[in-house]
């Protein structure tokens, strides 16, 4: 049995894949598997992976169901003790397996580690910004805004998905935070200060683009975390007063651009939680 389940949900980027693909296989840490799950691909993906034999376990969708589903079925399939996800379009950095395996090893109170990134935007290295500071501990306020956790950097022990459940297939973007959450409200979390991924964004086809109004989702997740009955009533202030900041701005959006039906949607949701319009 290995160590990491290491998952790589993907899409119609081969070209990218090989590369994030490779940057696993190239990791000074071997006791490992590789699952790549293959989204509904027409580029030739599974194909092109079953080449690797038996380094690479390959599982095929029928049809595109999006990152969530493919995620999920790897779950669902893995092994490892641990488990570790790599976007398509990320890499890895050398010593990233081991790194987070030892921490883990070192700390069971934590269910999950993840660590800092190196921005690749079109091409150029850029700086984040403030708003994407990362932090250890009991950092649920400090996910509520957005997602803070990129899935690349993570790793997590299996058990943590029987007790706060897999990634939710309804949200085509923002599933992650939508998890992060779940987990944050439950769970402290180590933040790694060591740049152990690399995410390459700007890209045509990278998710958090395809769909504009992200916080349409974040707004999905938030009503649904309010329903929990984990949640702690000073958490729950802390969700309304988000709620409050993304509903309002929202409205406000699709009012000013002719869309009232839209707009009242999320006034209604603000009177539905005491938010005063």
């Amino acid at each position: 049995m290995p160590k990491v389940s290491v998952i790589i949900p993907t899409y119609n980027r081969l070209p990218m894949l090989k590369e994030a693909v490779q940057s696993v296989l190239v990791q000074d840490f071997e006791d490992f598997e590789l699952i790549v799950v293959d989204d509904g691909s027409t580029d030739g993906t599974s194909e092109e992976m079953k080449r690797y034999g038996g380094r690479i376990n390959v599982i095929e969708h029928t049809g595109n169901r999006g990152v969530s589903a493919a995620r999920n079925r790897g779950i669902l399939n893995a092994r490892g003790k641990f488990i570790a996800f790599l976007d398509s379009d990320d890499l890895w950095v050398k010593g990233k397996l081991k790194i987070q395996v030892s921490f883990l090893e070192d700390n069971p109170h934590y269910p999950l580690c993840y660590s800092d990134e190196i921005w690749i935007r079109k091409g150029k290295r850029v700086n984040p910004m403030k708003k994407h500071s990362k932090y250890s501990g009991w950092i649920f306020e400090k996910c509520l805004p957005l997602c803070t956790i990129s899935p690349s950097s993570s790793m997590m022990r299996k058990p943590l998905f029987s007790k706060v459940g897999l990634f939710d297939e309804a949200l085509s973007v923002c599933e992650d935070y939508d998890f992060w959450l779940r987990v944050s409200a439950r769970f402290p979390i180590f933040f790694i200060n060591r740049k152990l991924i690399i995410k390459r964004g700007g890209h045509p086809d990278q998710l958090s683009q395809r769909s504009w109004g992200n916080d349409r989702y974040r707004v999905m997740a938030l009503e649904k975390l309010l329903s929990e009955p984990f949640l702690k009533p000073e958490e729950r202030e802390m969700v309304i007063e988000e709620m409050k900041k993304k509903c309002r701005v929202l409205a406000q959006g699709f009012i000013k651009r002719g869309n009232d039906l839209e707009g009242r949607h999320y006034q209604e949701i603000m009177r539905r939680y005491g938010i005063e319009i």
